[in-house]
């Protein structure tokens, strides 16, 4: 009998401990461990690290506006981020009393009216459960359309570079061995090089990201060609799974797969950021690819390929004149950067991030500012001798008189055909009194 009664009281303690781990357990699964608020010019991304997978709901209260999120059985026992001035959508992030026990209620108070995009991430590398909170401005103003600085009288026009910061926000793109992230390197380097466009007459720059936030790759090339940009440059720190590989490159579009393990590495990167910062979108943009299929049967994708092909080039040589080289031809990749059809498109990777001794160089800047000078003078270079017809470029390059270096077979009948001017504009343009040429003799051939 005492054997019985022990029995039982044994069964109603593991009955309770059970019933009290279970209750636990539906209560409070799961943990918001941190929380990052990412802000842009046209939204506000937050970002909630959890233990496990969110279970959760939504909806909009107005007057106050406010977008409330509950997770189900979720602790909230973590700090949330104060809201900073450079958030023009909401003033705070708040806790408030749940719908039921055990429950997380989060209380976003809004600014203005929104397009909340709401979506859960699985763990991708060392990123663990998240909750993404993407809020996007419903009543922005649209972008003003750019006016060219230093348009001259006639109208002609500045060449527009767009130059646009790999990765940012939370995709910090690759990390070096000291902790470097990839994000900061290329937004430093794309201010370099911003600076020293604006600062030359006759040239602008855009610049699709200018802080830490993530602009998906479509949106890049899209925000590029409502600025009617001539040349689109993405400036990335190149990374491998060992730290050995070192120099830069430089990756043109190809039409096929990658046919180098770096190649492979780096499209496959360009997804994992695609995961990591623009999972919101990943699936609606998939219709986009059917029209990136037809376009590439388009005439103008063979001339911006061939256009960032040249481009490339000049860069590459400028780029071994300041830093180690990893590879002194163009490479090629299907990068969703590079695919815009309209405009011609290079991705510079200044070195990698994965190896010591250049993650020290590319965090240096003085080399930052090398590498930046190194490429501005290429883009000047090339749309100096290549400028389009309306800019003024094109107006400074007709005003300089063409030089030609008298070889054998040249007579003046000879070259006033070829650059389609009379003999004696030739002859005025060099102070000729006889119709002799002599080998070797330079000419100066005035426009016609």
């Amino acid at each position: 009998m005492h054997s019985l009664k022990s029995t039982i009281i044994k069964l109603f303690i593991g009955f309770i401990f059970f019933s009290s781990f279970a209750v636990k357990n539906v209560y409070a699964q799961n943990k918001i461990t941190s929380v990052r608020v990412w802000p842009s010019p046209e939204s506000t991304r937050v970002v909630f690290d959890l233990k496990d997978k969110p279970d959760y709901s939504y909806f909009i209260l107005k007057k106050p506006l406010r977008l409330v999120v509950d997770l189900k059985n979720t602790s909230q026992k973590v700090l949330l981020p104060k809201v900073t001035n450079e958030h023009q959508l909401i003033k705070k992030i708040r806790f408030s009393k749940p719908k039921k026990k055990g429950w997380t209620r989060l209380v976003f108070e809004i600014l203005e009216p929104v397009k909340p995009v709401i979506f859960s991430l699985a763990p991708t590398g060392p990123k663990k459960d998240r909750l993404v909170v993407d809020l996007f401005a419903i009543n922005k103003k649209p972008k003003k359309a750019i006016v060219a600085k230093n348009r001259d009288i006639s109208g002609n026009r500045d060449i527009i570079i767009a130059v646009d910061a790999g990765h940012g926000g939370e995709d910090p793109g690759s990390i070096g061995p000291l902790g470097t992230y990839e994000k900061n390197v290329t937004l430093q380097i794309s201010k370099r090089l911003t600076k020293l466009i604006n600062a030359e007459k006759g040239m602008r720059a855009v610049m699709p990201r200018t802080g830490d936030y993530y602009v998906k790759n479509n949106t890049r090339t899209v925000r590029a060609r409502k600025d009617k940009v001539d040349f689109f440059i993405s400036i990335h720190a190149d990374a491998f799974t060992t730290p050995i590989p070192r120099g830069a490159s430089v990756w043109v579009l190809s039409l096929g797969r990658a046919n180098s393990e770096i190649g492979k590495w780096i499209e496959s990167s360009e997804k994992h950021s695609d995961l990591l910062g623009g999972a919101a979108s990943v699936l609606k943009d998939t219709q986009n690819e059917k029209y990136l299929v037809q376009a590439v049967l388009d005439m103008k994708m063979d001339h911006s390929m061939k256009t960032g092909a040249e481009v490339a080039v000049s860069i590459l040589s400028e780029l071994k004149k300041v830093t180690k080289m990893h590879k002194t031809k163009p490479q090629y990749a299907s990068l969703g950067v590079l695919k815009s059809p309209d405009i011609p498109s290079i991705l510079v990777e200044t070195g990698f991030i994965s190896n010591p001794m250049e993650e020290r160089l590319l965090k240096s800047i003085a080399h930052q500012k090398k590498l930046a000078k190194a490429v501005f003078t290429s883009l000047k270079s090339y749309f100096k001798n290549n400028p389009p017809e309306d800019s003024y470029f094109a107006k400074i390059k007709q005003s300089i008189p063409e030089r030609h270096r008298v070889k054998s077979g040249d007579s003046l009948s000879v070259l006033a055909q070829r650059y389609g001017i009379t003999i004696t504009k030739l002859k005025q343009a060099n102070k000729l009194k006889s119709n002799t040429l002599f080998i070797g003799q330079n000419l100066t051939i005035p426009r016609s």
